[in-house]
């Protein structure tokens, strides 16, 4: 027997690594609670995760088997249970943030162990160590074969009854239905309704408003969890691909194409174990970071005074999710206009966000920030043009921003250069500016001109 060791992979089907543990006979799934890990996420993610936890036992008690849940450090417990059902070795996918890839070599110390890679659909090993930006990555990892999904394995589960608790963490927001049913059903509605024309909506602030779940997926929070194989929805998006033509064919190509940028990010952690916490980017000269603590807490709240970054962050505050489009704006102004570390802002992110994935979170953060890989030095989102490009009726906005219900839209779009008087009358509710657009655009320019020794 073996003993398949679930983390972030809260799924039977598409499970790469429970089904090489499948593969030598009967498998014993386990999962361990353990709070030092747990403690790494926010409460809204730690919340989701365990109601994806308390779903998959109950996918394997349909299947005639059930997952033990074991609390306590992963080395210890998977020692206790390999000794306690006189299994064989721990089978596990491999994971790639510094935390869970020191809790995995506890593990490989403790007891026999084989691990698979299960998160990806290339294996970093095989790619070069170092890419200067996306379009050298997407090259090199499109031409490396993508393997399909695996075959569930209900014949070789044990045969077990486990009746410990899942610890149930209350969240202060409502959260998606967890679970591999539950992803999948929203991934059913995406292929029915949005990927052949996800090109054309994904940055369509008003579409994201009408269409939650088809103008952009909604998948990452399943993704994140691992409640998803990325081989299934993979294969799906490459089916519709070589199904259809013209437009239809063009938005599918796009949805696989930004799955490449999760595989980059975790790319980058697998080589670079410090990208949560240090610059991928050396710079000659430090970055001069103000790091105001009144501009951090007005972002938090979404009272920037800037109507497209209040109503990302109140959508994050308020869903624990944020659209792509405001959510690059919100890392963008944060970092660039009002001068704070990127590191900050990527915290209240993991602590907010319920598809918190750390190589995405921190990966994407330092492209914003101008820390990461990219192909401009230094790259500054303007709010009000982008608000006038995706956002040019409000309708997300003011979906978020109440205060500014029955403003005009150019006005709403304007907001950051009209005059206080202008904004008094119009919005008496709403906050002016906290910062000079120009001003600050300038500023931000100048700081990390200077970082880069160009000054």
């Amino acid at each position: 027997m073996d003993v398949f060791w679930h983390q972030r992979d809260l799924r039977v089907p598409d499970n790469r690594g429970l089904s090489a543990a499948a593969s030598d006979g009967s498998v014993l799934p386990v999962y361990v609670v353990d709070p030092d890990v747990l403690g790494t996420v926010g409460k809204r993610q730690r919340a989701f995760f365990l109601a994806g936890v308390r779903e998959l036992k109950r996918a394997y008690r349909r299947r005639g088997s059930d997952l033990l849940v074991r609390t306590g450090a992963a080395d210890e417990v998977l020692a206790e249970v390999v000794a306690e059902f006189d299994a064989d070795r721990v089978v596990y996918n491999e994971h790639y943030r510094p935390a869970r890839r020191n809790r995995q070599r506890r593990v490989d110390e403790a007891v026999p162990t084989e691990s698979s890679v299960d998160l990806l659909l290339v294996d970093p090993d095989g790619l070069d160590r170092r890419y200067e930006n996306h379009s050298r990555f997407y090259d090199d990892w499109q031409a490396h074969h993508k393997l399909p999904p695996v075959e569930v394995v209900d014949g070789d589960l044990a045969d077990v009854i486990d009746d410990a608790p899942v610890p149930i963490v209350d969240a202060d927001i409502d959260l998606p239905a967890a679970g591999y049913e539950a992803a999948r059903e929203r991934w059913e509605r995406f292929l029915a309704d949005g990927i052949e024309t996800y090109s054309d909506t994904r940055d369509d602030m008003t579409a994201a408003v009408e269409r939650p779940v088809g103008a952009v997926s909604r998948m990452s929070p399943y993704i994140a969890a691992g409640m998803i194989g990325i081989r299934e929805l993979w294969r799906d998006a490459s089916e519709r691909h070589a199904a259809v033509g013209g437009d239809a064919r063009r938005n599918v190509q796009k949805y696989r194409y930004e799955l490449s940028w999760r595989e980059q990010n975790y790319h980058l952690l697998y080589y670079n174990p410090d990208l949560l916490t240090a610059n991928y980017t050396s710079f000659p000269n430090p970055i001069e970071w103000e790091n105001d603590p009144d501009h951090f807490e007005a972002w938090t709240r979404g009272e920037t005074g800037y109507p497209l970054v209040d109503a990302g962050m109140r959508q994050l505050n308020e869903e624990g999710y944020v659209h792509n489009r405001p959510r690059q704006n919100v890392a963008s102004f944060l970092t660039k206009h009002l001068l704070t570390d990127w590191r900050e802002g990527a915290r209240y992110f993991a602590k907010q966000l319920v598809d918190h994935d750390p190589a995405s979170n921190y990966g994407n953060w330092q492209w914003t920030a101008s820390t990461g890989t990219d192909s401009v030095d230094v790259r500054i989102f303007d709010p009000v043009a982008q608000m006038s490009k995706y956002d040019g009726g409000a309708d997300y906005v003011t979906e978020y921003v109440p205060e500014l219900r029955g403003v005009p839209p150019s006005k709403i779009v304007d907001w950051p250069t009209l005059s206080d008087g202008e904004r008094a009358e119009l919005a008496p509710d709403y906050h002016h500016p906290i910062v000079d657009r120009d001003a600050a655009y300038e500023r931000a320019q100048r700081v990390f001109e200077r970082a880069l020794g160009k000054r």
